[in-house]
């Protein structure tokens, strides 16, 4: 349906006598009877305390005031139209805008997501903001952004009950990862958890809720870890413990999409974590966001399939044999150049 938009009668009758020199025609015109059209103008003209129509000769002619004023009244009318038509582009997601915030974690488990969505609305702009999980709880609820994608189960505070709206998407299960260069690569026996707590591990640091559960999970079965590194960027995690000996957690989901990285399940199991979409409870919520919560539930249920993993294509940190001498080695590249500075732990 086509949407109208609201423009002041009595403007819209001073256009009309405009382009047709005529009161008499411009009421034809609107459908309007000419009594209530000059009343209209009458009431114009007071308000203004002005004339703008010269009505002395055989048509009528805008006065100078009137000219004047006619050009912002139709400036008036495009931008209230371009103003309606927009409306319009946002209802139907050929425009708009939508903005999330998410964790280091979140960002590599649902980038298939924000592909699907780009690809659905390529004239929706997505603004992404990586952030520790307690500023996305706190950005949902000031409206400093429309969604956040967290690595939780659902909160049950009744504070934050009260504003934010939870839905889970998936359930993940966390692992032991590491590469071709550690000890244990290709191991498919689970880890204990005193051998778990005998691991160099590369580590996000503690304002992320990935090294929560990792220390709850230490402190439950009294182990004290060796965080060799801890680094708020997961994607140097990633490339520290593809090229080097150290380990690190990762949710399996993520190591079966990481080329060179291998999952070894520990016991007793870490504990399983949600990948959940909040916003907030009330207020208003954009096209793009509803778009964006629906299919990220319909995704959801797919993604497994979307799941990139490493057999997909040639792994270039694969071991392959040497024909001189028929051992293994693996083609490591450049690793860390350019990137974010780490913290690294002193004994």
């Amino acid at each position: 349906m086509k949407r109208r938009f609201v423009f002041p009668r009595s403007l819209q009758y001073l256009i009309a006598i405009a382009e047709y020199g005529s009161y008499t025609r411009a009421a034809e015109a609107l459908y309007v009877s000419q009594p209530t059209l000059s009343q209209q103008i009458k009431q114009l003209e007071e308000s203004l305390q002005t004339p703008l129509l010269d009505r002395s000769g055989r048509t009528v002619q805008l006065t100078d005031a009137g000219k004047i004023y006619l050009r912002h009244v139709r400036s008036a009318w495009d931008e209230i139209d371009a103003g309606t038509r927009a409306i319009s582009d946002v209802q139907d997601l050929s425009r708009g805008s939508l903005r999330l915030g998410w964790t280091p974690i979140t960002d590599h488990l649902t980038c298939c997501l924000l592909e699907n969505f780009n690809y659905l609305y390529p004239g929706i702009t997505l603004s992404t903001l990586e952030m520790p999980q307690d500023d996305i709880k706190d950005a949902v609820v000031e409206g400093r952004i429309d969604i956040g994608i967290a690595f939780t189960k659902p909160f049950s505070s009744k504070i934050q009950s009260s504003k934010i709206d939870t839905h889970i998407l998936f359930e993940e299960t966390l692992c032991l990862a590491v590469g071709n260069a550690h000890p244990r690569s290709g191991q498919t026996k689970p880890i204990h958890a005193k051998s778990f707590g005998q691991e160099s591990l590369a580590l996000l640091n503690k304002d992320f809720a990935l090294r929560n559960h990792i220390d709850q999970y230490c402190s439950e079965h009294n182990i004290s870890p060796h965080v060799a590194i801890e680094t708020n960027s997961l994607s140097v995690i990633i490339e520290m413990v593809q090229f080097g000996s150290l380990a690190t957690v990762l949710p399996s989901s993520i190591v079966r999409s990481q080329c060179g990285l291998y999952a070894i399940m520990p016991s007793p199991e870490l504990p399983h974590k949600a990948v959940s979409l909040i916003s907030r409870k009330e207020g208003y919520k954009s096209p793009a966001s509803l778009a964006f919560a629906e299919l990220a539930s319909e995704w959801s249920t797919r993604r497994l399939e979307e799941t990139p993993t490493r057999k997909l294509k040639p792994c270039p940190l694969a071991e392959k044999e040497t024909p001189e001498q028929g051992e293994k080695t693996v083609n490591l590249p450049h690793p860390l150049k350019g990137r974010p500075i780490v913290k690294a732990a002193v004994n």
